[in-house]
């Protein structure tokens, strides 16, 4: 590999912060990214929850993020995993070819998700994420998993 993982997280990051205007309107952090592993994160905030009025017994219960949030977290960091078994990282690239999500429980709020990869072959590789969630006392917790299957593009 010609870039070291330092050099990914950075690139990954400012790709996103000045090019991808999604994620980055989301707050989509690059956490980690190590050989077959990488971690992104996006931070809990209300414009990405699904609101729900008060309960009937007036309690107050803070609002879930939209699982649509979890899904982008599982396609993105599911994808970009791959990128660190590329002989050139910076230069390679990957798509989308079948994503699945399984949600668990909601989430309430920051979101970190791990990729790891299963597989990399020539063309296709497939990759599992786990998203978790901080609770409102301090508790991480397991929200969604994802499975991915990505067309790889590697440079020649």
């Amino acid at each position: 590999m010609t870039a070291s993982y330092d050099d990914i997280a950075a690139v990954l990051q400012g790709y996103i912060d000045e090019n991808h205007e999604f994620l980055s309107w989301l707050g989509t952090t690059v956490e980690d990214v190590a050989e077959g592993r990488m971690t992104m994160a996006i931070p809990y905030d209300e414009k990405l929850t699904n609101t729900r009025p008060s309960r009937a017994d007036g309690s107050d219960r803070r609002p879930d993020i939209h699982g649509g949030v979890a899904a982008t977290l599982v396609d993105t960091v599911g994808g970009l995993v791959f990128h660190t078994t590329f002989e050139k990282p910076l230069e390679a690239g990957s798509a989308t070819i079948n994503l699945n999500v399984n949600y668990l429980r909601p989430a309430t709020g920051d979101l970190e998700a791990t990729a790891e990869i299963v597989r990399a072959g020539s063309s296709v590789g497939v990759s599992e994420v786990t998203v978790a969630s901080t609770t409102p006392d301090g508790e991480t917790r397991e929200v969604a998993t994802g499975q991915g299957s990505y067309r790889l593009f590697r440079p020649e």
